[in-house]
């Protein structure tokens, strides 16, 4: 199978595209630079908002191509999140309109906005980010552009990842670790209460793999553990696995008023495609 990744070379990209080719996959990684991705990859650096540019032919006809790149992650209100919407449609458009049969756009909880409890697929999106409403906006732009077309479309919403902690961007493990390494004994944090869905980014890899591998499952697809997990307890459990010095300082830091006191992902969907996939080593 010929899979194209955006965003190749990033965090998640970068664990991707090493999982897709143990799979077999012929991957080309689309990115900026590669020093983060598996060699065994097909490399193509470009600007991929150049509607001259062929890319289905350009990336050899891939059977899929999976959309991660994303610039300004981080920064959740950053204008480039707008002023992006109209270029990745476009760019999903081409590759569409050029043959393309599969495409995977992703996305986070950040595209529901304020959400208590168990997120079911299906829930209104009701984002409070730039970030959050051009995830949601380009997923209903394709939407609407594929429903007359022969195209497998999904969409996957991401929640908490860690694991593999310095390549990460912005996340609190990776914090902790650049605390650590300044010598800091601890750092200032909430009461810890708040529960999240965490995923390792080896099996949130693997996820995203077994979603490509497949078309009977489309839409919006969850990729998450399912479970609520206080970040308390994720927190002393990644310092005790680092054998890390620093300490939390709770309460230090106010509870922020627009983080859900619990959310985590219904992973329903995700499972049965775990259960029936014969290709991703689990």
């Amino acid at each position: 199978m010929n899979i194209a990744v955006t965003g190749a070379n990033g965090y998640i990209g970068s664990h991707l595209v090493k999982v897709l080719l143990d799979t077999g996959c012929r991957v080309t990684a689309v990115d900026l630079n590669f020093n983060s991705t598996d060699s065994g990859a097909i490399l193509y650096t470009g600007d991929i908002f150049n509607e001259k540019t062929n890319f289905y032919e350009e990336w050899n006809r891939p059977d899929v191509v999976i959309h991660l790149a994303c610039k300004d992650v981080p920064v959740h209100n950053s204008l480039w999140h707008i002023d992006s919407i109209s270029k990745n449609f476009y760019f999903i458009k081409n590759l569409i309109d050029n043959g393309c049969k599969q495409i995977i756009t992703t996305g986070s909880m950040h595209d529901i906005g304020y959400f208590e409890g168990e997120v079911p697929e299906d829930v209104p999106p009701q984002p409070k980010t730039f970030y959050g409403v051009s995830k949601d906006t380009l997923r209903r732009l394709i939407e609407i552009y594929v429903k007359d077309k022969d195209v497998t479309y999904q969409h996957l919403r991401f929640f908490y990842t860690y694991g593999d902690d310095e390549k990460s961007s912005g996340s609190i493990f990776s914090k902790i670790l650049q605390m650590e390494k300044e010598g800091k004994e601890t750092f200032p944090f909430t009461d810890g209460s708040n529960k999240f869905d965490y995923i390792h980014i080896n099996e949130l890899a693997k996820q995203i793999a077994a979603v490509a591998l497949q078309k009977e499952v489309t839409g919006i697809i969850n990729c998450c553990s399912g479970k609520p997990v206080s970040i308390k307890d994720k927190v002393e459990e990644f310092i005790k696995e680092n054998n890390l010095k620093i300490r939390p300082a709770y309460g230090e830091f106010p509870s922020r008023p627009y983080d859900s006191p619990c959310i985590y992902g219904d992973n329903k969907k995700i499972t049965e495609i775990l259960k029936t996939s014969n290709k991703v080593n689990l």
